[in-house]
């Protein structure tokens, strides 16, 4: 069946439908990995964009459960250059197609994704259209520009738990060893960023985004993570001014967007990236001991430490493809926070030193 990408400059990529049929709108960016397919497209950070893979074969080890990052795919729609048309991995349980087709996702592949990637790249990530229905060039433009852009809108509601809950203990092992209890104030939370925290010899607690200072506090957590998440963070103007008021009182560390909330919480404005940073392949600079780590990113603003009042919060990492801003630390508000992922360890292990960092705050806070 035909599909039909059409961006909101008016660039058209026509294709072949995989996974559901219908019409999603989103920002359409491109991701650089070669492998983790499964990990994105379950990532809530993704809500509100168009993926597309810039890695020619995807879907070749099939969809599993072990590897999910969240209860559901959050894309708008996938595109790839080939959909792989068999699955082989022992853990394998369904095709990509199957898997888009039960979430109600759709996909497009058979298009030039080298072309698009330039052209992303050219102009910058743009609100698209992926449809399966209507495939009338004016038609769609004009409902693109009609839909919901990323910028001032609140992603953050739509991907949160609903209720508070205790990360699950796998083994009596790690039960053993849990001395610290962290509550994690989740705004699109990965499940690896609750494993390594698990691993690191946490008792973790989920809560909802819009929980409240006090609320968090009265759970007498030793540290709080300050989560990932989806869309513009200036917009969730509830979580920045929460994290306004738990600066200083317990140490925090805080990953992506939550980054990002302690940059607005302490005066600082985000702004947005041309083409944003999505892919496990960028390399990071620890402006303390000098050492480059290889990260994976996905995250379409960022910090503007040129407004940023408090001269007390230094930066610690910068990407050195663009020398944007990937780490700050506040030694006297007790906090530290990092752009990319750490609990995603392309390196593979070059990040696991945050969760210890984490670790030995609390321990000192104590």
């Amino acid at each position: 069946m035909e599909a039909i990408l059409v961006l909101e400059d008016g660039k058209v990529f026509k294709g072949k439908s995989f996974g559901a049929r219908g019409e999603r709108f989103g920002e359409a960016v491109f991701n650089t990995s070669m492998t983790g397919y499964q990990e994105i497209i379950t990532d809530p950070s993704y809500k509100g964009q168009i993926v597309m893979m810039t890695y020619p074969l995807i879907g070749n080890y099939g969809v599993n459960y072990e590897d999910i990052e969240s209860r559901k795919p959050w894309v708008e729609g996938f595109v790839v250059k080939e959909l792989s048309g068999i699955r082989s991995n022992w853990r394998s349980k369904l095709t990509l197609d199957e898997y888009f087709k039960k979430h109600n996702i759709p996909g497009i592949q058979g298009i030039d994704t080298r072309a698009l990637t330039r052209h992303l790249r050219m102009s910058g990530s743009m609100q698209a259209v992926l449809s399966t229905e209507d495939f009338d060039i004016k038609s769609l433009l004009k409902k693109v520009h009609a839909s919901q852009h990323l910028e001032g809108i609140d992603l953050v509601k739509d991907v949160v738990c609903d209720e508070p809950y205790e990360w699950e203990v796998k083994s009596q092992k790690e039960k053993g060893k849990s001395k610290f209890n962290v509550v994690v104030l989740d705004c699109g939370v990965k499940f690896n960023i609750l494993r390594n925290l698990e691993k690191s010899g946490c008792r973790v607690k989920v809560v909802p985004a819009a929980t409240r200072a006090e609320d968090i506090l009265k759970l007498k957590p030793d540290g709080i993570l300050l989560s990932n998440g989806p869309g513009d963070p200036a917009a969730v103007t509830y979580v920045i001014e929460t994290v306004r008021l738990l600066l200083g009182k317990l140490p925090i560390f805080g990953i992506c967007l939550g980054h990002q909330m302690l940059g607005l919480a302490l005066g600082a404005k985000t702004y947005k990236l041309k083409f944003g940073h999505h892919g496990g392949n960028h390399p990071v600079k620890d402006l303390k001991t000098g050492k480059v780590v290889i990260t994976s990113q996905n995250h379409g603003f960022n910090v503007d430490m040129n407004t940023m009042p408090d001269k007390d919060t230094i930066v610690t990492h910068i990407n050195l493809y663009d020398n944007t801003v990937e780490g700050l630390e506040n030694k006297r508000l007790k906090f530290f926070s990092v752009q990319y992922h750490p609990e995603a360890g392309p390196g593979p292990h070059d990040a696991n030193y945050l969760f210890e960092k984490f670790i030995n705050m609390m321990e000192k806070n104590a």
